[in-house]
């Protein structure tokens, strides 16, 4: 699906760019059906699972920060990370939320900032830890730490790679008097020059789509990554009020009272866990959980069958369980362990 959104996407971009602005419509091969949102909400999720796959090395996954950043060891050409920059574009044209978990770092570049030793928090805390105790040694550098201005990483196929932070930096020691500028280049290496390929081209592709909003210079990068990827804040109580019923379900069905209550008594885990499972993303859209639309359709009698969902449309399946003990048991196992359809 890369390969054919990327074609259809340059060419979009060569021949008439301003339709990159316009609201997009998918459709995909084989299939018939008008895109009323959800088949272009799969097109983002099938894209964005294909893109953020490990096997194909684009990016990183952090598991001490739980984040994403540019492989800068990857293989792949320019011409991926520009689709992946216009997939963030068009999502913020769309009003679609993206299940992506980038580091503030990345709004900010796009922004047209450079990434800071305050970034590295985010982005690579245990570095960001290690560089702050060095700042911080009051100990002797040179006979306890014994480092140089060379420092090793590991590429793609996890073979070390030694890079010289300055010329013939293998020959020069990390004293009291030069840590500071031995961490600003480390900073300046992770954050911007070993990621620059990479980080271009994905800027490119952002840029084809928002560079004519006032993204730029009406918007922090907090309020990019916004719109991009929702809110953090989750207000249930609204999603409540604005749920739909269908398959003769109703706000008055014993089992939707039992659902709710059950929702209500969960913790902030199993909260995102949920919407994970029904919508694809564990965050709210612009405007909170009100704005999501979601759809609770009954699936049958009672059953051992898991509750399923269909993402693109904010809908989960629910057959009518016998009591809420069991409706309670099995959306859990169906939240924490399994995933909803993109679409059936």
């Amino acid at each position: 699906i890369i390969d054919d959104a990327l074609v259809r996407l340059e060419m979009i971009s060569m021949e008439n760019p301003s339709d990159l602005k316009k609201q997009l419509f998918v459709e995909f091969e084989g299939e018939q059906g008008v895109d009323e949102g959800g088949v272009s909400k799969e097109f983002f999720q099938l894209v964005l699972e294909e893109i953020f796959n490990p096997d194909i090395g684009m990016f990183t996954y952090a598991d001490d920060a739980h984040l994403f950043w540019f492989n800068s060891s990857s293989l792949e050409n320019e011409a991926q990370y520009t689709l992946i920059g216009i997939v963030l574009g068009l999502a913020i044209y769309n009003n679609c939320i993206l299940d992506v978990h980038f580091p503030m770092v990345v709004y900010r570049k796009l922004m047209g900032k450079r990434g800071t030793f305050l970034d590295l928090s985010d982005s690579h805390p245990v570095l960001h830890q290690s560089l702050k105790g060095l700042i911080d040694y009051t100990g002797s550098l040179e006979h306890d730490m014994v480092l140089t201005f060379q420092i090793s990483h590991t590429d793609l196929f996890g073979n070390p790679i030694l890079y010289n932070l300055k010329e013939q930096g293998d020959q020069i020691p990390v004293t009291k008097e030069n840590r500071q500028e031995f961490v600003d280049l480390y900073v300046e290496y992770i954050l911007n020059k070993s990621v620059e390929r990479q980080f271009k081209a994905f800027k490119k592709g952002f840029l084809m789509v928002t560079n004519e909003s006032p993204l730029k210079y009406l918007f922090r990068p907090e309020e990019v990554e916004l719109l991009i990827c929702g809110s953090r804040k989750l207000d249930f109580e609204a999603l409540e009020k604005t749920t739909e019923y269908d398959g003769g379900y109703s706000k008055d069905s014993q089992i939707i009272k039992d659902f709710w209550e059950i929702i209500h008594s969960f913790g902030e885990k199993q909260k995102r866990q949920f919407l994970q499972f029904t919508t694809g993303t564990d965050r709210a859209p612009v405007g909170g959980l009100a704005k999501l639309k979601m759809i609770i359709a009954k699936n049958g009698s009672d059953t051992d069958r898991l509750p399923t969902s269909h993402t693109c449309f904010n809908a989960l399946l629910l057959p009518e369980y016998s009591s809420k003990e069991k409706l309670r048991e099995r959306l859990l196992k169906a939240i924490t362990y399994a995933k909803g359809f993109g679409m059936l």
